[in-house]
């Protein structure tokens, strides 16, 4: 199986993924902090359920066979959260002017896997409206982790990408001839920028006809655009950004055989990857050989800048994907009988189907593409990472329910892209929670299966569904250029600018 899932933008957001190695002292004191606010939490929120765990009450989590219970227990483990009747919206208003930039041209280098490309083309498009360019259809990423040959219309509809976009940005397919070998202004454009300074960017059309853009990731701050801006990135993501008719037609084909097998199913995005794991030096659970064989994988991968990681204080900072097996546990504590369809949207996990049975061991039903599809249909996609990740992404969106274990381009942009078409559920697990919740469990305070651990963790996640909010800014007391990286991505959350509610009248054909 191809793993696709890897970094290449590391240097740039690496605190978020992992903090710097620390004195032994320094662990003692995290691991008592940790301690004591394992305790903290358990008698906090359970003190009403421990006083008999053998006890079961008739609620969700109960097994009693009642039909309102039962219908109570499906309501709450798939329905969406309520949406306020917000829609999409991205009809550009009656001040909006498109761009008429027939004789500035500018080509892009897209960097990363599927969806940090798919993000950084739809901010090219905005950049070129802002510097009235004509934009030439982006080269993709073929030289980082992933080595995929694709081509732009080997993944995304390239007629369909150009006609979406006529009223907003001329798009051609590739430069003029004569334009070929003309001098080119080589620009490395700021990280997270704004309005004002692609306007003053535009003064390399002075000397220049040509400007190629070297990175096309975050290359549009989050917050504080114009609203047409923001739309029109919106209409290039979720419009003109539509996959190549073989993408589609395979995506729709595989959810259809999903939903033969059962009436709903949960997309899991299991980012236990070595890539990942050696990546944030997240090794709990893992045995020695195993987490010297990453750790050696991190100090010979160049472009990861930071070597020495502390594993210990990388899981209590909620910094680590959740493992296949906490990931069951955390499954059964929010009720999802064993039953449960589950596709895994991933590459391949490490140590293969030693760890995956500790989650098969809770979910037997767990299936793979390679499962829905025929060696034959898959064979076009294979050593095309981009491709086949298009596949999961497809088939994520589509899911009743989407969980991923660990935040990353795709969990971001699949929650988005979600939340864009109707809050449809995503549960995005409190890493950082749950692992006090996971040391009672190992300590046993807490036993797995309990209505106590199920209290606990439903308790903690009742406001992380999908259900509508403003996207979030950086922490407080965060300053300078710093805080633009801790923002809530604008792909992770497009509300306001992207949604509607129903006493707004926008007439929006999506």
């Amino acid at each position: 199986m191809v793993n696709y899932r890897g970094f290449s933008s590391h240097s740039k957001n690496s605190s978020i993924y992992f903090r710097r190695y620390s004195s032994p002292s320094s662990i003692t004191y995290y691991i008592v902090i940790l301690f004591a606010l394992s305790i903290f939490i358990f008698t906090f929120y359970s003190k009403d359920v421990l006083e008999d765990e053998d006890r079961k009450p008739p609620s969700i989590t109960s097994g009693e066979k009642n039909p309102k219970i039962e219908q109570l227990r499906d309501d709450v483990l798939w329905e969406a959260p309520f949406s306020h009747g917000l829609r999409p919206c991205v009809k550009p208003s009656s001040r909006y002017k498109a761009t008429q930039g027939w004789d500035h041209y500018m080509t892009v280098r897209s960097n990363g896997g599927l969806n940090q490309m798919r993000a950084g083309i739809a901010d090219m498009v905005a950049v070129a409206h802002i510097m009235n360019a004509t934009l030439v259809i982006p080269q993709l990423d073929k030289r980082s982790f992933w080595q995929d040959t694709s081509i732009f219309s080997d993944i995304f509809d390239e007629v369909h990408f150009i006609m979406t976009l006529q009223t907003d940005v001329r798009i051609v397919k590739e430069l003029p001839k004569e334009l070929e070998s003309a001098p080119r202004a080589r620009k490395h454009f700021s990280s997270w920028s704004g309005v004002s300074y692609y306007e003053e960017m535009a003064h390399l059309w002075k000397d220049y006809q040509v400007i190629h853009v070297a990175k096309s990731d975050s290359r549009l701050a989050n917050n504080d655009l114009p609203f047409d801006i923001q739309r029109l990135r919106c209409r290039a993501l979720y419009h003109a950004l539509r996959f190549s008719p073989a993408i589609e037609n395979l995506g729709k084909k595989l959810v259809e055989r999903l939903r033969s097998r059962a009436e709903r199913y949960i997309a899991l995005h299991l980012r236990y990857e070595k890539d990942m794991l050696s990546f944030t030096g997240c090794t709990h659970g893992l045995t020695e050989a195993e987490a010297e064989e990453l750790r050696v994988m991190r100090h010979n991968t160049n472009h990861w800048k930071i070597k020495n990681i502390n594993a210990t204080e990388q899981r209590i900072g909620g910094l680590c994907p959740l493992t296949p097996k906490e990931v069951g546990i955390f499954l059964q504590a929010l009720g999802y009988p064993p039953s449960t369809l589950i596709y895994i949207a991933a590459g391949e996990i490490y140590g293969g189907s030693v760890h995956l049975s500790e989650l098969t061991s809770r979910f037997p039903n767990i299936v793979y593409k390679e499962a829905l599809a025929s060696k034959g249909e898959l064979q076009a996609f294979s050593h095309h990472a981009s491709q086949s990740a298009a596949l999961d992404y497809i088939i994520s969106i589509e899911s009743d329910v989407f969980i991923p274990s660990h935040s990353g381009n795709m969990a971001r942009a699949v929650e988005g892209h979600r939340r864009f078409l109707g809050h449809r559920k995503t549960i995005t697990p409190d890493r950082k929670g749950l692992v006090a919740i996971y040391d009672m469990l190992e300590s046993g305070v807490l036993k797995e299966g309990s209505s106590s651990l199920s209290h606990l963790v439903m308790k903690l996640h009742r406001s992380r569904q999908g259900a509508p909010r403003k996207r979030e800014g950086a922490p407080s007391g965060i300053k300078g250029r710093g805080r633009f990286r801790l923002e809530e991505p604008f792909y992770q959350n497009p509300f306001p600018e992207c949604m509607c509610g129903s006493n707004i009248q926008d007439d929006e054909d999506t």
